[in-house]
């Protein structure tokens, strides 16, 4: 399983680190392009002159002024652009969509460009001279010149940014990117499942006895350090079984797991203390959920759009649908994929770690659940939770089949319960029996019609 770096994911769902690197680099421009002016003015060919700045001290100065006053305004109305559509994406999608925007390296790079700018035009102001007594005439005409090359590139790229942040905030693109950020999630921690290789029987059983592995700080489990956790239990020669997947709400001072020796003796006092400690260094929780390691991220994204979608407030099932569909696709994708539990081994094959995985009846559940639920008078939204069981069925292994099953029947229940058209609910009761076909192999080739 691979394992993204906590560091390296908080730093790309925050919007500080790129412009604070443009602007590093413009204080560094700002103070070498001058000097380089002073030292190959003179060597510049003729025919390059022409090319470069060619005013005063005072023209130079009005240039440098006008570029830094202007392009302050725009980064102020560029941060005021995107705090509207993170407060938008907020108020109308799900507040967990936040962080899709924050690490768009679109909006990361343009405020970057625009405070790298400014602080150019105001480091280059500072070295323009006019003659004196003391100091004699000087006007760094290169620096200038990139100075007016850096605004123009801020003017293009003001209307690329308005651009993409208006393709950006259709409920689509946000699904969209949804969609592929869990996809790649997906890919990066689970294998391709592989019924040859499996090795469920070989997932060690917890005792009753086993020793509490107790969670050091609140919050969202966001990482598990495989290499730290294996490490204790080596150290201990224990066995490590944590149980809480990554997304759990974890209370500091409550189990996230368990451990028992190896051999079956008991634990000397101080190796209970230091296994405990070491396991719950080795857990990183955070004050949010984030897709680092948590497989359920994604549908739990699509999932609260589709239910702020039908909220009274919005009556939306369009989008609900939508969200739905992008939820089928990765419910067939974790379908294919080996959800056991991940084992963990010393240098001598014996298992040491088991870490739990979410089982594809928590997934499914999460996706259907509340969509049920809050869109149960919805036919639109009925028909694409059958639809959903139908395709998820189609690629699931026969031990998946029963989880579907009982979902299905869940959604046939509810169906049954609401004052719905006779037309709507015989389209319902087809698109049913197809789940059961699919659940069996079969796919109808055509829809049925009412």
């Amino acid at each position: 399983m691979g394992r993204l770096s906590p560091m390296r994911e908080a730093l790309r769902a925050q919007l500080w680190p790129l412009p604070a690197l443009g602007i590093v680099l413009a204080i560094a421009a700002g103070v070498g392009l001058p000097r380089l002016d002073k030292r190959i003015l003179d060597e510049v060919p003729p025919s390059l002159t022409g090319y470069l700045f060619g005013g005063g001290p005072e023209a130079a100065r009005a240039v440098l002024e006008a570029i830094a006053g202007s392009l302050i305004s725009v980064t102020a109305l560029t941060f005021s652009l995107t705090v509207v559509t993170l407060q938008l994406a907020s108020s109308q999608f799900s507040p967990r969509l936040l962080r899709t925007f924050s690490q768009d390296r679109y909006v990361q790079t343009t405020l970057a460009l625009f405070l790298a700018t400014f602080t150019y035009a105001l480091t280059v102001l500072r070295t323009v001279r006019a003659e004196a007594s003391e100091q004699p005439r000087f006007v760094p005409q290169l620096s200038v010149t990139f100075a007016f090359l850096l605004a123009v590139t801020s003017v293009f790229a003001l209307v690329v940014f308005l651009s993409h942040l208006t393709r950006k905030i259709r409920v689509e693109t946000m699904l969209r990117d949804v969609h592929t950020d869990a996809s790649a999630t997906i890919r990066k921690l689970l294998t391709e499942s592989d019924p040859s290789t499996a090795d469920h029987a070989a997932v060690p059983q917890l005792p009753p006895d086993g020793l509490p592995l107790l969670v050091g700080v609140s919050g969202f489990l966001a990482t598990v350090n495989e290499k730290a956790l294996l490490a204790a239990a080596i150290d201990a020669d224990a066995v490590v079984l944590i149980d809480r997947c990554p997304g759990s709400s974890l209370i500091a001072g409550t189990p996230a797991g368990s451990a028992w020796p190896r051999t079956g003796e008991p634990f000397p006092p101080h190796t209970r203390h230091r296994l405990v400690e070491q396991s719950a260094g080795a857990l990183t929780t955070e004050s949010e959920l984030t897709p680092a390691q948590d497989i359920a991220f994604g549908l739990r994204q699509l999932t609260d759009v589709a239910i702020k979608a039908l909220s009274p407030g919005i009556n939306d099932p369009t989008t609900a649908v939508h969200a739905l569909s992008h939820s089928s696709a990765l419910l067939c994708e974790l379908a294919r994929r080996d959800l056991s539990p991940r084992l963990l081994y010393d240098d001598h094959d014996q298992i040491r770690v088991v870490l739990r995985r979410p089982t594809l009846a928590e997934l499914l559940h999460l996706a259907v659940a509340q969509p049920l639920r809050y869109g149960a008078a919805e036919p639109a939204v009925l028909a694409r939770l059958y639809m959903l069981l139908r395709e998820l069925a189609w690629h699931s292994r026969p031990e998946q089949r029963p989880t579907i099953a009982d979902h299905l029947a869940q959604v046939r229940s509810t169906a049954a319960a609401q004052r719905i058209h006779p037309g709507d609910k015989a389209d319902l009761d087809d698109l049913a029996d197809n789940v059961d076909q699919a659940l069996t192999g079969h796919w109808p080739s055509t829809a049925p019609q009412r």
